[in-house]
């Protein structure tokens, strides 16, 4: 009887495929904690992960564990390593998240070209109509720099195309005649695709290579009056550097759902930085993506425990090879 643990509720839908499948004991927690972990992780063979730290002292208490469920397509909270040095598959939900995340994206340069705040603010202040102190811009005719072109990065280029926009895409690890079959125009010189870009949008995990790669210099090179937008990972960015820039008027706004330590805290330059629209990593979570993500989730873990997982879904491959 496999126990699942689901670290933070799940999407009714998805609790309900689990709960359904004959011999599953499906354990929810609505809180993590002490207490929570203690009862239920000694019997856990397969958990269900949103935003729970899963490190080497998480997996000490879970002596039974086989498998680990990303609720998403990042995993900069789970240590991979210690993951794999027990054989542990860790999964992701690679499609599930992708209309929500981009359709987010979207939003964040609308409200930033609109100046959507701010005009709420006077709307309900009784202050009737535009400003040249409040100027707004359409998305049409200007160029956006979509930077990583995976599953999220490729449907935001074309929902900018769809807008009017002319669409630079860099990204060295997908081919330039794929980019170009997909409409849009591959760029090598990332430096000189940042001077071209109205907007710059990006989609890229977390790595070695991309942790801290919007720094100074790439701000600097950022074409005066441009917006950033990142739906991404907070790690990618410098906020300090994001935030002089943007004070500096440089960077004209900047749209953010990610940062490098979440939740947010109080003591982020960015509060302090003017135009800046921000939410709390809540890209995915529609309706529709947090189904889609739980159901996912599901699936993965209903598949592996009958002998059938999609490697696919798998981050860290080399365990299914382990277990061949």
């Amino acid at each position: 009887m496999p126990h699942v643990v689901c670290l933070r509720p799940l999407h009714p839908e998805a609790m309900a495929r689990l709960q359904g499948e004959p011999g599953y004991r499906v354990t929810m927690l609505a809180e993590v904690n002490d207490a929570t972990l203690a009862e239920a992780m000694p019997t856990a063979e397969a958990i269900i992960v949103r935003a729970t730290r899963i490190d080497r002292a998480f997996l000490a208490r879970a002596p039974m564990l086989r498998l680990c469920a990303r609720h998403g397509v990042g995993y900069d909270a789970v240590d991979v390593a210690a993951l794999t040095e027990r054989g542990i598959p860790l999964t992701v939900t690679p499609d599930a998240n992708a209309v929500s995340v981009a359709e987010h994206a979207l939003m964040l340069m609308l409200t930033l070209a609109r100046r959507t705040l701010a005009y709420d603010a006077k709307t309900r202040a009784l202050d009737w109509g535009t400003t040249d102190a409040l100027p707004c811009f359409d998305l049409a005719g200007r160029t956006a720099l979509v930077v990583g072109f995976g599953r999220i990065g490729a449907r935001v280029a074309r929902l900018c195309a769809a807008f009017g926009m002319t669409v630079l895409v860099r990204d060295p690890y997908v081919p330039a005649n794929t980019i170009k079959g997909a409409g849009f125009t591959p760029v090598r010189d990332l430096v000189e695709a940042l001077g071209q870009a109205d907007i710059v949008t990006i989609h890229c995990p977390s790595n070695a290579e991309t942790r801290g790669m919007v720094d100074k210099a790439f701000l600097a090179a950022m074409k005066p009056g441009a917006v950033f937008v990142n739906t991404a990972r907070g790690t990618l960015v410098d906020e300090t550097a994001l935030a002089a820039a943007l004070r500096s008027g440089h960077v004209a706004g900047a749209g953010l759902d990610v940062f490098r330590e979440e939740p947010l805290v109080a003591s982020s330059p960015l509060l302090e930085a003017p135009n800046v629209v921000m939410t709390p990593h809540s890209a995915a979570a529609t309706e529709e993506g947090l189904r889609r993500m739980g159901l996912s989730c599901a699936e993965s873990i209903i598949s592996f425990f009958q002998g059938r997982l999609d490697p696919d879904v798998v981050v860290n491959k080399e365990v299914l090879r382990g277990n061949a």
